[in-house]
């Protein structure tokens, strides 16, 4: 029957797929669970050291994110031992994006979910919980489910709606591992390049506050001590601080406004019916919604853009929210939600981390605004900071310049990466193309 489709409700499929309901493919004892009730757990039970619990903020895309997840005591989590997780069992996001989910690996073994997830824990002797990780994030799955959903303003999930979706998979376990593995090896590696850009950015960002936020060579100097750096380099600090407005700062640095020290434009968005998404005209960047983790993601185009930024240049969000930054990868045009910045020395690495070192300022117009929080050109040039020699920001440039050359290239392979996984997950998932075949098509789109 290879070679054979048939309709489903999600396009079509391999004639010699097998199709069942989710609930049989599922754990008889524990397949599908909803978290505990809000009466079971408060916020106020977290503690500082104990079991992680899984909120809907923590699910990535296909994995869990581990930053600042709230944790439980030893006695909350006996208490509430039904709702653990366990090496393979998936999580959606049982309110608002139902089509959120993500696997449990290894490392979440043993955590708990909260009452605005959901649980799906597979038969492994029925179904590979890496393929039906995949199936839930088709394309055409991920429609189906927001479709279904129950409640017009705030879409939910249940255990009946997730129990009765139909799951269509090779009959062969063997095969559904096999697609498991091709999606997973991509989306490993496109994970182990977001880890080293996380050490990077880590380590431009370390440096950058060393230097021009707590003055560590200039306080070694003072002390007395080795400032750890090459001579050439520390005879750029100077061995002393002295008081201003802003607090203590290096002697011989000037206590300014942005506007002393960077180029600024505002964004300007043109008329609507200039902008496309078939690639026509400029990459247009409207606000934080286009920002990834380093550099925004092309979705829309304009034909005729009034303002612009250079590669290399700060992308900062001024509308609701302010503060979020970002980098230009490439000439760009931006809509009244950005800002492009870049300072006199033409630096792209301080720029970035000035601006993100300044987000308690940002915080504070996003808290002001009457409706939403903004920040005008005027305000935004007026920011007071400390002007440290240009020397300085230079040297700074060239130390981290590698760092971000390499942040890019990850960043540009991560997007190659995905859109490879992403043309080749409905092909898999379907039988259009079988196992045999994906290695030619990975080969052929790298």
């Amino acid at each position: 029957m290879t070679g054979e489709f048939r309709e489903t409700i999600y396009g079509k499929c391999a004639a010699d797929f097998a199709e069942d309901r989710l609930v049989n493919l599922c754990d008889p004892k524990a397949g599908i669970q909803t978290g505990p009730f809000g009466s079971q757990l408060h916020q106020e039970d977290y503690v500082a050291v104990g079991t992680p619990i899984l909120t809907v903020e923590h699910l990535g895309e296909n994995r869990i994110l581990h930053d600042g997840v709230p944790r439980v005591s030893a006695e909350d989590k006996t208490r509430l031992s039904r709702y653990s997780l366990r090496k393979g069992d998936i999580v959606f996001s049982r309110v608002g994006s139902v089509d959120r989910r993500a696997r449990v690996r290894g490392t979440e073994d043993g955590w708990l979910f909260s009452g605005r997830c959901l649980r799906v824990r597979p038969d492994e002797r029925k179904i590979d919980s890496g393929y039906l990780s995949y199936f839930f994030g088709l394309p055409s799955f991920r429609e189906h489910i927001r479709a279904i959903a129950v409640g017009a303003t705030m879409p939910s999930l249940n255990t009946k709606i997730l129990s009765d979706v139909p799951v269509p998979h090779p009959r062969d376990i063997r095969e559904q591992r096999a697609i498991a593995h091709i999606l997973g090896t991509l989306d490993d590696k496109i994970e182990l390049n977001r880890r080293m850009n996380e050490t990077l950015e880590a380590m431009a960002r370390a440096l950058f506050k060393a230097w021009f936020v707590d003055f560590e060579p200039v306080r070694a100097k003072a002390e007395g001590r080795d400032p750890g750096l090459p001579k050439p380099i520390a005879d750029l600090f100077p061995d002393r601080l002295v008081a201003s407005e802003l607090g203590e700062i290096p002697q011989g640095w000037r206590v300014g406004s942005v506007d002393d020290g960077f180029d600024l434009t505002m964004g300007q968005s043109p008329p609507g019916e200039t902008y496309n998404e078939a690639g026509q005209g400029l990459p247009f960047y409207q606000g934080r919604a286009d920002f990834g983790f380093r550099f925004p993601t092309r979705r829309v185009y304009c034909t005729t853009p009034t303002r612009f930024a250079k590669a290399g240049d700060t992308l900062v969000s001024v509308r609701a929210p302010v503060g979020d930054v970002n980098m230009a990868s490439e000439d760009c045009a931006i809509g009244r939600g950005v800002a492009a910045v870049r300072h006199k020395t033409g630096s792209r690495s301080y720029s970035y981390q000035f601006m993100k070192s300044i987000k308690e300022v940002f915080a504070r117009f996003e808290a002001e605004g009457t409706v939403f929080g903004s920040i005008g050109k005027k305000d935004f040039h007026a920011i007071p900071c400390v002007n440290p020699p240009r020397d300085l920001v230079l040297t700074y440039e060239a130390r981290v310049s590698p760092l971000e050359d390499r942040i890019e290239v990850n960043e540009r392979e991560n997007r190659t990466l995905a859109a490879i996984r992403d043309a080749l997950l409905p092909k898999l998932l379907s039988g259009e193309i079988r196992i045999k075949d994906a290695e030619k098509f990975v080969e052929a789109r790298s």
